[in-house]
């Protein structure tokens, strides 16, 4: 299954898919319609206060002030204050509200990403870089924030402020309002016509920002490299690149998201001169009052104000588009590693057989062929072969972290896929070469998801290790089980780290064990040690060790010779070294 993110840029249909975003986008406020109810009304009575000042001062201007009547002035004054108050307060009541509904959605939204993540096979990390990844946790999930806490409310205040001051101008004179909204109606031809491709234009920037942010955690994650071989030219020119072509989109995005502010200004000042021509026009001819034409020029300057308003929310709005879509097509995303029903068990009376299976990599050539083996309990096998020969693609294969293209797994007698994950790991325990730690401490980590000892103490856990006899890779720990640990420095070397895999893996007690090139960076001293903590685990482990030393593997009991594709049973290690050897000479 291809699980790259990219596949998916430009695929929808641009017709419609605006509207079914936006459908799609509304989903995540489902939850919020009490305060969405109530941020609407705030918002209604808001823009019904606002509009009512107006008016009020057309009739001020004709009843009190034409005729200096200024008692009616001041009271119709006092009037417009207490309405302008009201308005402050249900102004203020909807910010705070849609604040509310912004954080809380994007709380919800970057937590549903990321279960996404954790759902998500090895594959889709194989495919996918992190920092794109991160960019969408953060910078699009940010985007939508924006959107639901700031524009949406000011989007939808100023639909009702044009509706609203449409309808005055209509009422008040319908010619002269008619010919109001005729560059209005100019402009939502303009910005249905554009909107495609201003939100093109951001989500090739949104996609730029994830590429460099991939540049930047790449650069970093790999900067004692860049040192050692002193290659920051190297990675300075990868990172102008990603950083020349982010400021390329950026531009164009930015003059895509600036395109509707100059024309619905030009328009505004179009309908501006149109309605005091046309109402000086009328004046004149004793058909309008100047009241009237202050308050009709009030409402024009509202319209228009909020058209403009509305030009920038929509650029604001086809951001969040473009940021919703790199999201959703993530959250659409479905695992292709799912737990089937098993209800007969499978024929097997191994602890672990490949029945004719065969596997390849998306978009890559076939790993292995047509493969059975069966692997006994509490034996130990050994896979050794030459590099990219699939040693490392069957042990996957083992811990399901990869499905095999055709054939059947066996584990204990049942389907590998018909395992809970959790049922699973607690059987298979997986060492891997270079094995991931959290930040914390030694405990942490070695008992990450063994729930068996989460509540033991520091002194409980000790017994516990000294009965697994881990005590002595415990003592290699200055602070034992206090020791801190990094994912990144120096804090403890690469073998502490393997130790506490190794520790991890073994007080789960697994019954078949996988060792990846689990002793390749620690001394031979060490190295003897784990190898007598092997030889001391529970007669029904079944050990699994890849190794490309040669004495790692000296006491297997059966050894297998994995190379372009095909699995075989090498017997014994002086026939296994002679494959290797064979191979060499053939090559």
């Amino acid at each position: 299954m291809n699980y790259d993110l990219n596949q998916f840029a430009g695929q929808e249909d641009e017709k419609n898919a605006t509207f079914k975003a936006l459908r799609k986008l509304l989903t995540l406020i489902k939850d919020e319609h009490r305060t969405l109810m109530l941020a609407f009304l705030a918002i209604l009575v808001y823009a019904g206060l606002v509009l009512l000042g107006p008016i009020l001062i057309g009739r001020t201007v004709d009843q009190y002030i034409q005729t200096k009547q200024f008692d009616g002035v001041l009271r119709n004054a006092g009037i417009l204050l207490v309405i302008y108050l009201f308005a402050f307060g249900t102004g203020y009541a909807q910010t705070r509200l849609m604040g509310g509904v912004g954080q809380r959605t994007l709380f919800k939204l970057r937590g549903a990403v990321f279960s996404k993540l954790q759902e998500l096979p090895v594959a889709f990390f194989n495919q996918n870089k992190a920092g794109d990844l991160i960019s969408r946790v953060n910078n699009d999930t940010d985007k939508l924030n924006l959107f639901f806490s700031q524009a949406l409310m000011q989007f939808v205040s100023s639909l009702f402020f044009i509706t609203g001051s449409s309808l005055f101008l209509l009422s008040i004179n319908l010619p002269l309002g008619a010919a109001a909204l005729v560059p209005a109606l100019l402009l939502l031809v303009f910005t249905q016509a554009t909107s495609a491709w201003v939100k093109r234009k951001n989500a090739l920037n949104l996609r730029s920002t994830g590429d460099m942010s991939a540049e930047i955690q790449e650069s970093l994650t790999n900067f004692k490299a860049i040192i050692a071989f002193n290659r920051r030219d190297y990675f300075r020119k990868r990172f102008d690149e990603a950083n020349q072509d982010n400021y390329k989109t950026a531009v164009g995005a930015g003059l895509a998201n600036n395109v509707y502010l100059p024309v619905y200004g030009i328009s505004a000042n179009l309908g501006q001169l149109v309605i005091l021509t046309f109402g000086i026009y009328l004046i004149a001819t004793d058909r309008f009052t100047i009241g009237l034409l202050v308050s009709f020029m009030s409402y024009v300057t509202n319209l228009y104000n909020n058209l403009r308003q509305l030009a920038t929310l929509w650029s604001s709005f086809q951001v969040a588009l473009a940021g919703w879509d790199r999201i959703a097509h993530l959250l659409a995303l479905q695992s292709n590693l799912k737990t089937i029903d098993m209800p007969v068990p499978v024929a097997s009376t191994s602890l672990l057989s490949f029945q004719q299976v065969s596997f390849g990599y998306p978009n890559g050539q076939e790993v292995l062929h047509d493969i059975t083996f069966d692997l006994e309990r509490g034996k130990t096998y050994a896979l050794v072969g030459p590099t990219g020969g699939g040693k490392t693609t069957t042990a996957s294969l083992i811990a399901r972290l990869y499905d095999p293209t055709s054939g059947t797994i066996v584990l204990d007698g049942k389907d590998i896929r018909s395992y809970e994950a959790s049922e699973r790991t607690q059987k298979v325990g997986f060492i891997l070469q270079e094995p991931f730690l959290f930040t914390g401490t030694v405990r942490d980590n070695i008992l990450y998801s063994n729930e068996q000892y989460a509540g033991f103490s520091n002194e409980q856990l000790a017994d516990v290790i000294h009965d697994a006899n881990l005590d002595e890779l415990l003592a290699r720990f200055d602070d034992g089980l206090d020791t801190n640990v990094q994912t990144s420095g120096d804090a403890i070397s690469l073998g502490q780290k393997q130790l506490i895999a190794f520790m991890r893996a073994v007080l789960r007690n697994p019954d078949l064990l996988i060792l990846d090139e689990a002793t390749a960076n620690i001394d031979t001293i060490t190295e003897k040690l784990l190898d007598d903590i092997l030889r001391k685990l529970p007669e029904k482990t079944t050990r699994i060790i890849i190794a490309h030393r040669l004495n790692t593997i000296e006491s297997a009991d059966e050894i297998f010779f994995i190379n372009a594709g095909q699995v075989t049973k090498a017997g014994s290690l002086n026939d296994a070294v002679d494959m290797l050897l064979h191979r060499k000479r053939v090559s």
